[in-house]
């Protein structure tokens, strides 16, 4: 299989047909095995009825994915990766908001060389207060704070090599941040317009209550692929500092005491820097047992420390 399409479902019974007579039309000229992985997640307005008689109808291309309730868009989307049989997996909203026709265009960059394709929705059909501002302010902070600087993170249509997103779990909201951990593999990253359609048929599922979910995400995945292989740099440094500043406190109360005769004990500083001294040496103490944790991790489920884009040995590459 040479390409898998993964399609989160929740409540879209009216755009599936058109989306799947959408999918056919983009796709039967490109020259590769596909499938299409339909997911559906806990729908209650007939999708499921639905996507069983369109797998029924094309057995050769629709695989149907069905959940007991309703996990959330992020979870979908793992479920279709653990399913997906292709060497290259695309992500596709149900809503036809996202284009089809855009398939191809991103394939051919993919065989440019670079690893993950990221749509951008360049023209935004979506409510500017509600929609767009968020999604804008949303995509300054992650590209700042990640140092992965994309338009777009909210937009689904994204493609990868299957190699750069299979070695992490996905949680809560952290579909959006799919491009962050394959660029943590060293993955080639390359952003492309694509066309975006106002929704024709249903209501979005989303709401302004899901940006304080990005920002919680975002701290998580800051710590994953930064510090979750070397938890010492982070909790040690932060203890050193606090630890530091504890001992610059006790100084200073101690010059002082014996320059213009202040009594240590009754000054706040005192406690503060007792404090400080205290969680800086439990901070570090911290890191050390997450250090043990890691490497517990990767030594007993085999789990590598590092990704390979390709060997040469005797003039012959190895993939």
């Amino acid at each position: 299989m040479d390409l898998s399409i993964v399609v989160p479902v929740y409540n879209e019974v009216d755009s599936l047909p058109l989306l799947q007579q959408a999918l056919h039309t983009a796709l039967k000229d490109i020259q590769r095995e596909w499938e299409v992985i339909y997911v559906d997640d806990g729908s209650r307005d007939g999708s499921v009825k639905l996507l069983d008689e369109i797998a029924a109808e094309d057995a050769e291309h629709v695989v149907v994915v069905e959940f007991r309730r309703n996990f959330g868009q992020t979870t979908a989307i793992a479920a279709g990766i653990d399913q997906a049989r292709g060497d290259v997996i695309i992500f596709l909203d149900a809503d036809l908001q996202n284009d089809p026709a855009d398939i191809p265009m991103i394939l051919q960059k993919l065989d440019e060389g670079y690893d993950v394709v990221s749509g951008w929705r360049k023209e935004r059909e979506d409510n500017a207060l509600t929609r767009n501002l968020p999604s804008h302010m949303a995509n300054w902070l992650i590209s700042n704070v990640t140092g992965v600087h994309l338009h777009d993170y909210g937009c689904t249509l994204k493609a990868y090599r299957r190699e750069v997103i299979t070695g992490f779990k996905l949680y809560g909201e952290m579909h959006r941040f799919i491009p962050v951990y394959a660029n943590s593999v060293g993955a080639k990253l390359l952003e492309v317009p694509v066309r975006h359609h106002a929704r024709k048929y249903g209501k979005s599922k989303y709401g302004l209550e899901r940006t304080l979910k990005v920002v919680l995400d975002l701290m998580a995945v800051q710590f994953l692929t930064r510090a979750a292989n070397k938890p010492i740099y982070l909790f040690g440094g932060a203890g050193i500092g606090l630890f530091s500043l504890g001992v610059l406190g006790m100084l200073f109360l101690f010059i002082r005491k014996l320059l213009i005769q202040i009594d240590i004990l009754t000054s706040p500083i005192f406690i503060i820097s007792v404090m400080a001294a205290m969680i800086g040496f439990q901070s570090i103490l911290m890191g050390l047992i997450a250090e043990l944790l890691v490497r517990t991790y990767h030594e007993s489920q085999q789990k590598p420390t590092y990704t390979v884009r390709k060997v040469l040995r005797h003039n012959q590459e190895v993939k």
